[in-house]
């Protein structure tokens, strides 16, 4: 993979302060933001619920490949320089769901918002 598309929900703080975050950080694979459901999403990406991308962080790898939820956020992290090694240990058969727990915590977290 030589670059990932994240869409996002641009209207979630969560979300808009994750997005920086990830920005911040050094990168080995190149990422891209989308707001969720924009008109440029819709265009880029015909083949995903609009919907669905707004109420879970979604990640497009450039070979295609959709990841959503915890595996959109451990497939960030292994974009990134200083969590590729994290990245690959949340992605064990044992660690991920205590990644998708953590992930639907943060996502009815945000909805009460």
């Amino acid at each position: 993979m030589r670059s990932l598309t994240v869409l996002y929900d641009a209207q979630c703080e969560v979300c808009r302060r994750a997005r920086a975050w990830l920005e911040r950080q050094a990168q080995y694979v190149p990422l891209e933001f989308v707001a969720a459901g924009s008109d440029e999403a819709r265009a880029r990406f015909p083949g995903l619920d609009a919907r669905r991308t707004l109420e879970e962080v979604t990640a497009v790898g450039d070979d295609g490949a959709v990841y959503r939820s915890a595996k959109a956020w451990v497939v960030c992290l292994w974009a990134l320089v200083d969590y590729r090694r994290l990245s690959l240990k949340l992605a064990r058969p044992r660690l991920l769901p205590r990644a998708e727990r953590f992930v639907a915590r943060l996502a009815r977290r945000r909805r009460r918002r």
